[in-house]
């Protein structure tokens, strides 16, 4: 099991990502308008920096939904690959089989 404390951080990372995410990809468009006057775009630079940091969606880590573990976490499943080992050892995740040769 991962520290709670680990875990309870990137959830409010998740909140904040989620929650200001149009603001960031708005404020990514006028950034990214060649069209606009360097002085809008700046501006728009400026309030994209004044967002808080972890509202940004590269901040949040792939966890394991189960243990809380950062690391070798399937992407589709949500769950890391100790604990779906676990779970197809008990039976509880059909058509997985393991594998002994």
């Amino acid at each position: 099991m991962a520290k709670l404390s680990s875990v309870n951080k990137n959830n409010r990372r998740i909140k904040l990502s989620d929650r200001y995410f149009r603001k960031r990809q708005q404020l990514k468009k006028i950034i990214m308008n060649k069209k606009l006057t360097l002085e809008e775009r700046f501006k728009a630079q400026q309030k994209l920096s004044k967002l808080p940091r972890n509202s940004s969606k590269t901040r949040v880590m792939n966890r394991c939904q189960i243990t809380g573990r950062p690391h070798g976490v399937y992407r589709k499943l949500k769950i890391s690959r100790i604990a779906l080992r676990q779970l197809g050892l008990q039976g509880k995740i059909p058509g997985l089989v393991k594998s002994s040769w």
